[in-house]
């Protein structure tokens, strides 16, 4: 059953970047990056409304069940902040699969942290992930963006290890705190918000002149949709005992498929045939993972 959460998750995370691609196209990342936290509250306030009625003013553990749930979003605000400039000024061909590096990362977290260990065949599916990675860095050198010359680059990858570390982080506060999923994502996006509103008021006061303009488009609402279902299905995923956090990571990097089509069809990004090699690599890679589990 986790596995079918951890694959409606991916979904909503492919076209979560696709709304993300098209909204920062020559915008403001800042604000785009506080309305996607606005309408991501917006849609968790019923959760948040709810509480306060019942007069439950938190996850249930007091100050320090905040103060875990204001770390969470901290960690994943930095997150996104790097991440949206990325993906800004990357193709979308190489930024994803760039992402998709993440379970790698989650994966030696989760053996050192929370000792899971995998059988032969998810084995076998992160070693082929090793070598789509190893692809797709010569494929970006090839472009322009390499790792000497490409701020953006390290910005992607930045964005990918706090990733990494949050959903580590996830595990920790809904198996071992044992959080409960919508309290975690309805306080964390309250947060959110209320930290990116205070970086955009200060940015504005430092950087009255030079910023981009900002660009309404409605790729902005669906940016905040997608997001908040494929975390929901993400949190539900992770509460269910059995799901391995390593595992659930990789197949959410599924969600490359999506971005990397778009890139390819409506973008008219370069190197598809290198692109699709390196893509049907991580396909064969989470096909392995999904048998394994």
């Amino acid at each position: 059953m986790w596995i079918l959460f951890a694959i409606m998750s991916a979904v909503g995370l492919g076209f979560y970047d696709v709304m993300k691609k098209i909204s920062l196209k020559d915008n403001n990342v800042p604000i785009v990056l506080l309305l996607n936290t606005l309408f991501g509250t917006l849609l968790m306030s019923p959760v948040l409304v709810e509480c306060v009625a019942q007069g439950q003013y938190g996850p249930g553990f007091g100050l320090a069940g905040h103060g875990l749930i204001a770390l969470k979003s901290v960690i994943v605000l930095s997150s996104w902040i790097l991440g949206y400039f990325a993906i800004k000024h990357l193709p979308l061909t190489i930024q994803g699969p760039i992402n998709a590096s993440r379970p790698v990362m989650v994966l030696v977290g989760a053996l050192l942290i929370f000792g899971e260990k995998l059988n032969l065949l998810q084995w076998a599916g992160i070693l082929l992930g090793f070598a789509s990675l190893f692809m797709i860095s010569k494929v970006g050198s090839q472009e322009g963006f390499s790792l000497k010359h490409s701020k953006w680059l390290w910005m992607s990858i930045g964005a990918t290890c706090l990733g990494a570390v949050s959903a580590l982080y996830d595990k920790y506060l809904l198996n071992y705190v044992q959080m409960e999923p919508l309290m975690v994502q309805s306080w964390y996006s309250l947060y959110q918000l209320l930290m990116m509103g205070i970086a955009v008021l200060i940015l504005r006061r430092v950087h009255r002149q030079g910023n981009t303009p900002f660009r309404w488009r409605w790729a902005i609402i669906g940016i905040s949709v997608f997001l908040t279902g494929a975390d929901l299905a993400y949190f539900y995923c992770l509460s269910i005992p059995d799901a391995m956090i390593s595992v659930v990571s990789m197949i959410r990097r599924g969600s490359v498929l999506i971005s990397f089509f778009y890139g390819v069809i409506i973008l008219h990004e370069k190197n598809v045939r290198t692109k699709l090699v390196d893509l049907s690599i991580l396909l064969v890679s989470l096909l392995l993972l999904i048998l394994g589990s």
